[in-house]
């Protein structure tokens, strides 16, 4: 048995920010039913086409769901979601603001009739206050939440190279649902969340929020390297490639002086003999690092880093990652079937090899409308006249 088996989703959604949450439901044993648009579907399907003619976003957030073509704002829509509703567990959508509520498909019009049912909402600022109905997109809440003032160089702040307030927002919409299925069992009861995508990666910034506490200044953007601990980050060996490491305290500090740089009278150096202090001669230090690594591989740094029991790591581009002797090692890598044909998938954090979790394909748009509508009562000649009727 797997976690979710016997409960049932439906969801609304589009882009990253839900699928990514119903995908983790999925994982876990759910069935999800993905309402799409008919001809055209999420449109993440066409973000691009580097998975065998997919969209890599959507082979990612997409597996082990159904998909139904329906039209929402057709006359039809309202008696085949009704239908739905009337078997599902959760209702999640991130439509634009406020398109489920003039849909009929808000909490506070569901509830009387689906007493058991949990809603949940996923939207850029919430469903109140004066950001409400303006629109929101990943970078856009990136620079909203501070993130990009404090990522990238001094001169330029930089997006995070994956969609970091989708997933954020998509994590606390998974966690919220699966508390409230809890506490569903408790009380017999239903509820409703309201996902802010702005709120999730506020509370994601908490550390530089305290750390400008009251006025102080904020972390300084500092590329790849950590904003207030030093030295932490990307260093250059001979051969030009980058080694990350980072010390961590004076135990550390010393170690890598003795160990790494071989030059032990740093550890007491008045410029060197704490954090603060390194971070204020950070410059100088980092040439003295440079330096001592000029003549080395990057394995060789490695080596010693690792005699020192210094944390470090390679800078694993995207193959490297494919191929990485870790998750090699720990049978991290399964396969999924897509409409293209199968490609491989990480299996879900903490899930064990060999543990029952839910790995299936990818749908095609609309692979399980018929299906799904025949499972509601109706009948293949009222199928094709919603067909013809362009509801579905």
């Amino acid at each position: 048995m797997r976690p979710l088996d016997g409960i049932t989703v439906i969801t609304l959604e589009h882009a990253i920010a839900a699928p990514f949450c119903t995908r983790q439901l999925a994982d876990m044993g759910a069935r999800v039913i993905k309402v799409e648009r008919p001809g055209v579907g999420d449109f993440a399907r066409g973000y691009d086409d580097r998975v065998n003619g997919l969209a890599s976003h959507f082979v990612w957030t997409n597996r082990s769901k159904e998909s139904l073509t329906l039209d929402v704002k057709h006359a039809e829509a309202g008696d085949i979601l009704d239908r739905l509703l009337g078997e599902v567990d959760v209702l999640v959508q991130n439509l634009a603001p406020g398109a489920a509520a003039r849909l009929g498909l808000s909490y506070e019009a569901l509830r009387a009739r689906y007493p058991r049912l949990i809603v949940c909402d996923i939207s850029g600022y919430g469903s109140d206050g004066p950001y409400r109905d303006k629109k929101a997109y990943d970078l856009l809440i990136q620079s909203e939440s501070g993130f990009l003032s404090v990522t990238g160089t001094p001169e330029t702040p930089v997006k995070s190279g994956c969609s970091i307030a989708d997933i954020a927002a998509g994590m606390y919409a998974y966690t919220n649902i699966l508390g409230a299925l809890i506490q569903r069992g408790k009380t017999g009861q239903g509820c409703r969340i309201d996902i802010s995508m702005l709120e999730c990666m506020t509370e994601w910034m908490s550390f530089p929020l305290y750390y400008a506490f009251e006025g102080a200044a904020p972390p300084p953007r500092a590329g790849a390297a950590h904003a207030t601990i030093f030295p932490y980050g990307p260093f250059v060996a001979g051969d030009g490639k980058a080694v990350l490491l980072g010390v961590q305290n004076e135990r550390e500090w010393a170690a890598f002086c003795t160990t790494v740089l071989g030059q032990g009278t740093l550890a007491s150096d008045a410029r060197f003999n704490s954090n603060t202090q390194r971070v204020a001669h950070q410059a100088e230090l980092r040439e003295l690092i440079t330096a001592a690594f000029a003549d080395k591989t990057s394995a060789e740094v490695i080596g010693l880093l690792e005699e020192a029991n210094i944390a470090n790591a390679r800078m694993s581009e995207m193959q490297d990652v494919w191929q990485h002797a870790q998750l090699a090692a720990r049978q991290r890598w399964t396969e999924v079937a897509t409409p293209a044909g199968t490609v491989p998938a990480l299996l879900p954090p903490g899930v064990a090899p060999g543990e029952p979790v839910r790995m299936d394909p990818v749908p095609a748009l609309g692979e399980h409308t018929d299906s799904i509508l025949a499972s509601l009562g109706y009948s293949a000649e009222a199928i094709a006249t919603l067909r013809a009727g362009h509801a579905i």
